[in-house]
């Protein structure tokens, strides 16, 4: 069992940077691929950015130049840096677990965190 916990979420104003952080909890999270995702109001849950166990990463067109996920094993925990937000990436910010690489599809993913609220006005 894995328990995830975000932090970091917040209102910025557009142009700016925030660090999410996601604590987890279990044995095991440097073997787990670790993905971000995000849910904005009325919308489905998208996919952000994705870190397997060997390295690998892969992010979401959207993204891509802006937003960069990391982890740090020793403290079983998994970044989100964003920098030049824009209102478009305002949304709950999940993050979550998979025993195997999980790709795009949030379906694929074992644990979830209770999400973390980032606000972007312009």
């Amino acid at each position: 069992q894995v328990q995830l916990v975000e932090s970091g979420g917040g209102l910025v104003q557009a142009g700016a940077s925030l660090t999410l952080s996601c604590a987890a909890s279990g044995r095991s999270f440097s073997s787990y691929a670790m993905a971000w995702f995000r849910q904005a109001p009325g919308k489905e849950r998208d996919f952000v950015a994705t870190r397997w166990s060997d390295g690998t990463t892969f992010y979401a067109d959207s993204v891509k130049g802006r937003l960069t996920i990391s982890r740090e094993n020793a403290k079983n925990t998994v970044y989100l840096q964003m920098n030049s937000l824009k209102p478009e990436d305002t949304a709950v910010y999940y993050c979550a677990a998979a025993k195997l690489p999980g790709g795009r599809d949030w379906s694929n993913y074992d644990y979830w965190g209770q999400g973390t609220q980032v606000t972007v006005s312009s």
